[in-house]
């Protein structure tokens, strides 16, 4: 098998190895050795028989483990588990589904849904915030017919003030695209031009052009 999978078989057999998540992970998230997350420090030593490391400064949390720090963190999920679903997502550039987790890890697809989200958190652009350029702007309408809700949803929309013509019900979703680059969708309440603004200038840089789509 090479150093590092090419297929999701050789995935889930690589991840399965403790010293191999070990080997995988540490270079990427220490390039320059390990440190404790809470500190900084890189006085840290290994502690094999609980397969974690210990900081010599005093202070809460001196232990800590692969996952500390990360969107792992708080989870019981094995490594083996987290690794190859982090190597599906990253590889597959068409996405993929909760279900299609679920049939691939053998997991429930609850925990399927749990991955993916955590792992497409950690996979946000944080180095820039805001689109600039040439920036498309639209919102369009999500959901269902208000002629096919339960009466009880219904009767709530209509105390909302959300059934009328034109949205009935649905989910306003506005959309800006960065001409052949990134985009950003938002949910937002209505379609007034408060919630319009505010969304454009929460998403994009100053001095950028928008283009609204008709």
């Amino acid at each position: 098998m090479p150093s590092e999978p090419t297929t999701l078989q050789e995935a889930a057999v690589y991840f399965a190895d403790p010293q191999n998540c070990y080997d995988y992970v540490v270079p990427r998230r220490w390039s320059n050795g390990v440190i404790c997350p809470t500190c900084g420090s890189a006085k840290v030593k290994f502690q094999p028989q609980h397969n974690r490391w210990q900081c010599s400064n005093k202070h809460p949390r001196r232990q800590f483990t692969l996952k500390t720090g990360t969107v792992m963190e708080d989870s019981p999920i094995g490594l083996d588990k987290w690794l190859t679903a982090m190597w599906l997502v990253s590889s597959n550039r068409n996405g993929v589904s909760s279900w299609g987790l679920h049939r691939a890890l053998k997991v429930t697809q609850k925990t399927a849904w749990f991955l993916l989200h955590r792992i497409r958190l950690a996979m946000q652009d944080e180095s820039a915030t805001k689109l600039s350029g040439t920036v498309e702007a639209d919102e369009s309408f999500f959901g269902g017919k208000a002629a096919n809700m339960h009466l009880d949803k219904l009767t709530r929309l209509k105390m909302e003030g959300r059934v009328r013509a034109g949205v009935n019900g649905k989910a306003i979703v506005a959309g800006l695209l960065e001409r052949h680059e990134k985009a950003k969708v938002k949910v937002i309440p209505n379609t007034r031009s408060f919630h319009i603004r505010t969304n454009v200038i929460e998403n994009v840089e100053k001095g950028s052009r928008i283009d609204c789509v008709q």
